[in-house]
């Protein structure tokens, strides 16, 4: 049993989920306490898991064994779309790390040339591990070649164009409690009498916190009983330990950028169309849940508010009601709208933005961008020109989908067929992750399916399972036949 803490949008539905695997929820929020009878206690926890900044999924961070194994609960659980990496800059590990460029507010540190291997998930391959320090926290002048121990205080989801944040002060970081290192005192980011209360119960405590470290009680200690305050305080004692036997034993006089101690694993975890429906069934299970409720909240924060007006006043059974929800939010006719072209390594590629030219309430959608350089369009070989237009046709919860090419001549160039993960068209970007293998329909009629071997590798380094590839395979040979 692992004890998890959870925030964000998708927290009732993991945590009917948790529960139902006989895993324990921790510190859990109002709402959560009021829709499940069952003992949410305030005790630390093991593992936490929140969203990402765009809603796309969640990270999970903690004991790496715990970290792992949650991973594979929520691959098994939800949907064939569930991808998940591992970080090589997992929350709160320590690297001494080198400055290799300097922006507006801060540099950009190199973490480590060689990383350590993933403790969980799917590694990253081709993602450095660097992060941004920003100069207001750092004493002194920064400047490139500088050598210095930063700590991970934010990880970055792979499909995020942000760096992890790094910090130079060394923290063992806590949802209870935190402490700080190079500090012998006990404060409390708690206001009022709860804050001095808990400072003063510090002593009482039958752990303590290791010498030249101190203690920080966060917000939600607000709430947590004595006991779970001790077991807080001795598992974050037991991590400083480790820290400061990793501090120790690094090498001083190293000159290349490496990892100095990690004892916890970051995974992110993205969530598919089929997941977020998946998650929609075990919420329903708890309270109200209009259709398509977790794909409606990821495609736009505004959205939330009008989804929980819904729900509270009773939400209508059936379809996910995608021209409604597009109508207030988008995408609409003559909007921009981006490719979110999405990896199986966890990347996210931007296949450029086009006008929306059409859009049906059923979840359909046009595209059409105009090519503004010279080249030749991949595997179906012809020759791109600025000018040609690629008008693309999307579905809404389809596999798969296809892009046509002309010359400003009206000239055919050929189709290529993307074959995807179920495709969302949220308000600023279509959303899917490309599942390599891929159909192209050239100008002389000649149909060929390409990029078979790749996926074939993606299932061996673990970024795709074989009933996701199966997938793939089928709906390539469906599209190659329709062809």
């Amino acid at each position: 049993m692992t004890a998890v803490r959870l925030r964000g949008i998708y927290s009732t539905a993991l945590t009917r989920l948790l529960l139902d695997a006989g895993h324990e929820v921790v510190q859990a929020s109002d709402p959560i306490r009021e829709r499940f009878d069952a003992d949410l206690s305030a005790a630390p926890a093991a593992v936490s898991v929140a969203d990402t900044d765009d809603r796309q999924g969640v990270g999970l961070s903690g004991a790496p064994d715990a970290v792992a194994e949650l991973r594979d609960l929520l691959a098994d659980a939800l949907g064939r779309d569930a991808l998940a990496w591992s970080t090589p800059a997992p929350r709160g590990a320590v690297f001494d790390g080198v400055v290799t460029d300097s922006l507006g507010s801060g540099a950009v540190v190199a973490l480590a040339d060689d990383p350590a291997p993933p403790t969980a998930g799917a590694p990253l391959p081709g993602v450095p591990a660097e992060g941004f320090l920003p100069f207001d926290a750092v004493d002194g002048y920064v400047e490139e070649g500088d050598r210095l121990r930063v700590q991970v205080d934010d990880p970055a989801a792979p499909w995020d164009d942000d760096r992890p944040l790094l910090d130079t002060g060394i923290e063992v970081p806590g949802e209870l409690v935190s402490l700080v290192r190079g500090r012998d005192d006990a404060t409390a980011a708690v206001r009022g009498e709860r804050g001095t209360e808990l400072v003063r119960t510090t002593d009482l405590l039958p752990a303590e916190a290791p010498d030249g470290w101190g203690v920080r009680w966060e917000r939600a200690a607000a709430d947590a009983e004595m006991s779970a305050l001790g077991d807080a305080l001795s598992r974050a004692a037991e991590r400083a330990a480790a820290f400061d036997e990793g501090l120790s034993a690094a090498d001083p006089d190293a000159d290349d950028p490496r990892q100095v101690v990690a004892p916890q694993a970051t995974v992110w975890v993205w969530f598919g169309r089929e997941s977020r429906f998946a998650l929609d069934e075990r919420r329903r299970d708890v309270t109200t849940t209009m259709p398509g409720h977790h794909r409606t909240k990821a495609a736009d924060r505004a959205a939330s508010d009008a989804v929980d007006f819904v729900e509270a006043v009773g939400a209508p059974d059936g379809e996910f009601p995608f021209g409604a929800v597009a109508d207030q939010f988008g995408p609409r006719e003559d909007d921009r709208l981006a490719l979110g072209h999405g990896k199986p390594d966890g990347r996210l590629i931007t296949l450029g933005r086009g006008e929306v030219t059409d859009r049906g309430d059923d979840g359909s959608l046009t595209l059409r961008r105009e090519m503004r350089s010279s080249g030749t369009y991949d595997a179906i070989g012809t020759d791109r020109e600025p000018g040609d237009v690629a008008i693309t046709k999307l579905v809404e919860g389809r596999w798969w989908y296809p892009t046509m090419y002309r010359g400003a001549d009206g000239e055919r160039k050929g189709t290529y067929v993307n074959i995807c993960t179920p495709v969302e068209l949220f308000p600023d970007a279509a959303r899917y992750v490309d599942l390599h293998v891929d159909v192209v329909k050239r100008p002389d009629g000649e149909v060929e399916r390409v990029d078979a071997d790749e996926l074939d590798a993606a299932v061996e380094a673990g970024y795709v399972s074989e009933e996701l590839a199966e997938k793939a395979r089928s709906v390539a040979g469906a599209v190659e036949n329709a062809l």
